[in-house]
């Protein structure tokens, strides 16, 4: 298709060449030797040109190449410039009828009884046809000219939107001479569209500062800087006022602060900049292009202030105890002048590309403007990093150390240094988009970490002072509903968690489906509704994007329940009256669930169809099912043990000869810690199918018994007393039940007693029974009883005769 526009455009070329060349020759005869003028038969050219100009439209409606897009707008131009010179070739034509009718002059009236001959009649009614004519094929040429001028600032749009996207096109080195090109060399004429549009507005402001609009605009840029400077300055120190005195003590204070200094400046940047454009286009001559401009301006400032505000947030340098992130004094301030340096250098460079997009000026012009974005931006960038290294260095060597970094901080600063070193490096080898991309993403990443960091400690500092019984509004809420105050703190875990996930889910969204000057909070918004409506999961392909996506979504999703894990272990169960082993188990059975939904959903997410492996899980259910047959087996034994909790965390079991304290029941197996420390992995499907003795189930206590034989001649009533004697000084042994000896079996060998006494557990049996045989041999030697001793007989054979006889001594 393109190769048959490149043909239409040869052919028109060709026949606007050869038609005055026809003419010229044919009328060689009479004008004996004379030129004759330019003719081109418009009747036939016009269809042509609107053809050439229909192709072009359907070309640039679905391409996506620059460099045909480039082709493109070169034809376009061409085919603009054809139009324009038909124009010049029918004009002086029409000029022509005209001055023959001015001849002619107008017809007569009837009232006026002057009579014409029909040759003059029938003479200006076919002169009246041509000039008609004319006109229209006129009309007809302009329009196609004004297409096709149309046409190419349209082509110029969509290249200059394509360069955001083009992340792999190679504009040039900065270094070289095509990247600083329209700084010296205006070949499309960028500086006169500049000119021209910067006289709009300068016309525009002449507007706002004629009589009768002078006041109003005088107002409005007062109100403007009032706003920016002392509007913002005493809101910001009533809000100050208000979390001190009204605010109860404690870490909310800190966190509201920061909130309250970014919204402060925020709000008051955003203000001001509402106020200017009100005062410059609040005109109703003010045109669409100028007004266009204003409102970019305007959304643009809700970004540069975000900046602003979440960077004197974070440093906090008139407050410095109040600083929420553990940053030492002397690094804030030697990071002080760059977040209103980086929002300066935002504004200016977005507001080069609103100008540029305004008076649409070439790509190239575009591409200087992103390549300048990026290299401040990355400088920027780098400097942050290496000025916080020297100052920390700094401090070590004066003997007063800073504060120790976190692993999340000190990722946070590599991210930042090895973005800036991609940055410098991608735009000496020439991929201008891509290097203008990292810095937009740079500053979106730290805007959307910034502002989650702030919120998330306001909300969790909100939700425990709301419900802290040290604060007015915990008391008040606990008389109100007279509720316990660990259910309060249980409430407060809970709100916590739930604003914390919100915050997550909208981090994530902004991160996925934003980047800086492309989203706004409301965009984002609409988009979060969308993505919860459905829209979008319809119709799922693996793609590489699908791919990232579910990576991402598998390591956000599995930091999530790690940390909800965490949660449940350590804030929100041991709050609750659930013992040890429930809670494990508890915890245990939701963070599998959630491993199996996180799973799940980043299949989704990457675009799994599963009616599409139909015939790859049949061809493969046999083997998956012998291969997997142990491991999903103990895995619902696992699910059962969780739920039907017959053995639970922290019970004392035996099974298969192995006795000890079960630590931890897995997904396959379960961990016994034996007495001597080590570790045995049973696993789950034993614990559901063989036999297993439960110490502790439904019984905390343990019985301690020993069995002992006597021989024939003793007093069992004095042995029985000297048992129950040791059993109860023994502080191990329980009084209630009573420890008791029981009278088992008489022998020959002798008197076989079995005495019984009750320990607080389980665990203390074996170390009460060694300390109870201890007692009790001392306290038989001490009153002269023995033990019996068993008989033993030894069998011979002399002489073809068994003899039996005792051992000797």
């Amino acid at each position: 298709m393109f190769r048959l526009v490149l043909f239409l455009r040869v052919c028109l070329l060709a026949l606007l060449v050869l038609s005055p060349v026809v003419a010229q020759s044919a009328g060689a005869d009479n004008s004996q030797g004379e030129e004759a003028p330019v003719k081109i038969n418009a009747a036939v050219e016009l269809p042509k040109m609107q053809k050439v100009l229909d192709k072009i439209k359907q070309q640039v409606s679905g391409e996506t190449n620059d460099s045909k897009l480039s082709a493109l707008d070169d034809l376009a131009k061409e085919l603009s410039g054809d139009a324009d010179t038909l124009i010049q070739s029918i004009t002086p034509q029409r000029e022509q009828l005209h001055a023959q009718l001015a001849v002619l002059g107008p017809a007569p009236k009837p009232e006026s009884g002057v009579k014409e001959t029909a040759e003059v009649t029938q003479k200006r009614k076919s002169l009246e046809s041509q000039k008609s004519k004319m006109d229209d094929q006129i009309k007809q040429a302009e329009a196609i000219k004004s297409g096709a001028i149309n046409l190419s600032s349209q082509i110029v749009n969509l290249r200059r939107d394509a360069l955001k996207t083009q992340l792999a096109l190679n504009a040039g080195s900065i270094f070289g001479p095509r990247f600083w090109a329209p700084v010296f060399n205006d070949q499309n004429g960028d500086g006169d569209k500049l000119r021209s549009f910067c006289d709009e507005l300068l016309g525009t402001a002449a507007l706002s500062w004629e009589p009768g609009w002078r006041a109003g605009t005088a107002l409005w840029i007062v109100a403007a800087l009032l706003v920016a400077s002392l509007g913002r300055r005493y809101l910001e120190q009533f809000l100050a006022w208000v979390g001190i005195n009204l605010l109860p003590e404690g870490r909310l204070r800190r966190s509201f602060l920061a909130a309250a200094t970014a919204l402060t400046t925020l709000v008051a940047i955003v203000l001001a900049f509402n106020f200017l454009d009100l005062a410059f286009t609040r005109h109703d001559e003010v045109g669409d292009g100028v007004r266009n401009f204003g409102d970019n301006l305007v959304r643009l400032s809700v970004s540069c202030g975000l900046i602003a505000g979440l960077g004197r947030a974070f440093l906090s340098t008139r407050r410095p105890s109040w600083r929420l992130p553990n940053i030492s004094h002397d690094v804030a301030l030697a990071l002080k002048p760059f977040p209103p340096l980086t929002a300066a250098l935002v504004f200016i460079f977005q507001m080069v590309e609103a100008l540029n997009s305004s008076a649409n000026t070439s790509v190239s012009t575009t591409v200087f403007a992103n390549g300048l974005t990026a290299l401040l931006i990355g400088a920027t960038a780098l400097s942050i990093s290496f000025r916080t290294k020297r100052v920390r260095r700094q401090m070590i060597l004066a003997g007063t150390p800073p504060e120790a970094k976190s692993t999340l901080v000190g990722l946070i600063q590599m991210a930042i240094t090895l973005v800036g070193v991609a940055i410098m490096v991608t735009l000496v080898i020439g991929y201008v988009t891509f290097a203008r991309f990292l810095s937009y993403e740079l500053i979106w990443m730290g805007v959307v970490f910034g502002s989650f960091y702030i919120l998330t400690q306001l909300v969790t500092d909100g939700c425990e002072s709301l419900f802290s019984m040290n604060t007015a509004s915990g008391k008040s809420i606990q008389r109100s509903l007279n509720i316990d105050e660990r259910h309060l703190q249980q409430v407060a875990a809970v709100l916590a968690a739930l604003g914390k996930t919100f915050l997550v889910l909208a981090a994530a969204m902004a991160v996925l489906n934003g980047t800086f000057s492309s989203a706004t909070p409301i965009e984002l918004v609409q988009k979060a509704i969308e993505f919860w409506g459905g829209k979008g999961l319809e119709s799922l392909n693996i793609v590489p994007a699908h791919v990232l996506n579910a990576l991402l979504c598998l390591i956000v999703g599995i930091y999530i329940l790690r940390s909800v894990r965490r949660w449940l272990e350590h804030d929100f169960l041991p709050k609750t009256t659930m013992d040890v082993g429930m809670r494990v188990s508890l915890t245990t059975l939701l963070s599998n669930l959630g491993y199996v939904t996180v799973f799940l959903l980043a299949l989704s997410v990457m675009g799994l169809q599963w009616n599409k492996l139909a015939w790859i899980v049949s061809a493969l259910s046999v083997g998956i099912g012998f291969g997997l047959q142990e491991i999903v087996k103990n895995f619902i034994s696992g699910l059962i043990l969780l739920t039907e909790r017959p053995v639970k965390v922290g019970d004392l079991v035996s099974i298969s000869g192995i006795e000890g304290d079960i630590r931890r029941i897995n997904v396959r197996a379960t961990e016994i810690q034996l007495g001597d420390k080590s570790t045995v992995i049973v696993p789950n499907s034993q614990l559901i199918s063989q036999n297993v003795r439960n110490a502790t189930m439904g019984n905390a206590q343990g019985v301690a018994t020993i069995t002992l034989t006597f021989p024939l001649d003793i007093d069992p009533q004095q042995v029985r007393e000297l048992l129950l004697d040791v059993f109860n000084q023994n502080e191990r042994i329980l009084e209630n039940p009573e420890p008791s000896v029981t009278f088992k079996d008489l022998t020959s060998t002798g008197i076989v007693m079995s005495v019984t006494g009750n320990v607080a557990s389980p665990r203390q049996v074996a170390g009460a029974k060694s300390d109870l045989l201890f007692d009790i041999l001392t306290r038989l030697r001490k009153e002269g009883v023995v033990l019996s001793t068993p008989q033993t007989m030894i069998v011979e054979q002399r002489n073809g005769n068994v003899v039996m006889k005792e051992p000797e001594a």
